[in-house]
């Protein structure tokens, strides 16, 4: 029996596209993932809640606010729980999710209102870029950064 390089060349690539299919799941099943945490920190962060907050961000955090402060994990949950303000609303529009190994880059359109202590009420319409890290099992928060708009 003769067999050419031709007739190989078939049957490796078909076991090289399948061999594909797997991953292509897993980037949509890890999107997913990653849509759900956004959505989830969202809804903390709507809510005041740093207890929500807290275990969806990396030890190592970097949250970069519009104005140029940025907090550390620590800093950032303080900062919920002591808050002078109240979300009134929070949308996080048009979020896009790219995975890319073990890390992946959301964007979106930040837009809400905060109700200070004294009444007073603020408008917010940021961009957002947030990174997020496989770590283990989960995927965490690991660095926030915020445009106005």
């Amino acid at each position: 029996m003769n067999i050419d390089r031709r007739q190989l060349a078939l049957p490796a690539l078909a076991i090289g596209l399948v061999s594909m299919i797997p991953g292509i799941a897993l980037a949509g099943a890890d999107e997913d993932a990653i849509a759900k945490s956004v959505e989830a920190f969202r809804a903390a962060q709507a809510a005041g809640n740093a207890d929500g907050i807290a275990p969806l961000c990396a030890e190592e955090l970097s949250y970069s606010h519009s104005s140029g402060a940025v907090d550390t994990k620590a800093a950032l949950l303080d900062g919920v729980k002591n808050a002078k303000y109240k979300w009134t609303t929070l949308e996080y529009k048009n979020p896009t999710v790219r995975v890319v190994g073990p890390a992946a880059i959301v964007r979106f359109n930040f837009v809400g209102e905060q109700e200070f202590t004294d009444g007073k009420k603020t408008p917010q319409n940021l961009a957002i870029l947030m990174n997020w890290q496989k770590q283990g099992n989960e995927w965490k928060l690991l660095s926030r950064s915020a445009t106005k708009l």
